[in-house]
């Protein structure tokens, strides 16, 4: 496949999480156009396991779909901050949960058509309950979910998250 040939780069915004580019590009046809992208520095979620094998997720409200959602703690990577040390934050903040052990599964673009964030994921075993600390935009409820409920959930669209269904396609053969 041929690649688009950059014509010249502009940051149109940029806040702590994202900087939101357009870049004017011409295509293999000879066509030129621009191309409105994302760049973020990438995210971690974690796939949390109970001694009991329950999982963990956190409900909580997505703006974009209007509606509450059921997910893996997930986060994004602060500056100078690892995947490993992002996903142990993200899983006392929204959780309330540290993790005795950490598992790297592998890594996923959520969707390379808009972003270059990568997403690492993780198992986390050995929890130790410390209490959730959301920051002040956040509001989670604590979901425990038995393997069986969240197959199920995915399949009667209760879990609709892409990021935790691709976490899931990770995490599943490890824990069956």
């Amino acid at each position: 496949m041929k690649s688009y040939k950059v014509i010249s780069k502009k940051v149109v915004s940029r806040n702590p999480w994202w900087a939101y580019c357009c870049d004017q590009i011409e295509l293999p046809s000879g066509k030129s156009g621009e191309y409105h992208y994302a760049l973020t520095g990438g995210s971690s979620m974690v796939v949390p396991i109970t001694e009991e094998n329950r999982l963990l997720l956190v409900k909580q409200y997505r703006y974009t779909g209007n509606r509450d959602s059921i997910e893996f703690p997930c986060g994004g990577l602060k500056e100078a901050s690892t995947h490993e040390e992002a996903a142990r934050s993200e899983l006392a903040e929204e959780a309330g949960f540290v993790a005795g052990s950490l598992e790297p599964l592998g890594c996923f673009n959520p969707c390379n058509g808009l972003v270059d964030e990568i997403c690492q994921v993780y198992i986390a075993r050995n929890l130790v309950h410390v209490g959730a600390r959301p920051d002040a935009t956040e509001d989670f409820e604590l979901i425990r979910l038995t393997v069986a409920e969240v197959e199920t959930s995915i399949q009667d669209g209760t879990i609709w998250d892409g990021m935790t269904m691709a976490a899931w396609t990770l995490a599943r053969p490890r824990l069956l």
